[in-house]
């Protein structure tokens, strides 16, 4: 993959890339979106617990396709309005380190259950190079 951010548009504000070009021929994995839901069903009562599970979700679904967060092509992001974005950031970051793929995120006003704060989805690449 090549991540592509054009000098004739201002730099990124945060932890995106504004192109991401995968090569031809390459599969790409469309990940559901992702809930704080734990492996038992229990969901953390915080953002920063729910946050933290859905980026461990991600991790481990790749991990089962044998790839890794690099494969990440496209994130979105969707948080309740009135929660704190900076705690989805952190978890972000925890689990990302520095890759950088094309990224949405939205707050909107609520998700299915009042009990979810956030939810992730991804686009995935089998290959990296």
């Amino acid at each position: 993959m090549e991540f592509i951010n054009p000098n004739e548009v201002v730099s990124p504000q945060g932890l995106y890339s504004h192109i991401v070009k995968v090569p031809s021929g390459t599969e790409l994995l469309f990940i559901s979106g992702q809930l704080g839901i734990k492996p038992d069903g229990s969901t953390p009562n915080t953002i920063e617990g729910q946050s933290d599970q859905v980026f461990s979700n991600i991790v481990t679904i790749l991990k089962s396709q044998g790839l890794g967060v690099e494969n990440i092509v496209k994130l979105t992001t969707f948080i309740v309005a009135g929660q704190d974005g900076q705690a989805v950031r952190n978890a972000r970051i925890k689990y990302l380190g520095a890759h950088r793929p094309a990224s949405t995120a939205v707050y909107i006003s609520q998700l299915v259950d009042p009990a979810w704060f956030v939810e992730v989805e991804a686009v995935v690449s089998t290959s990296v190079n």
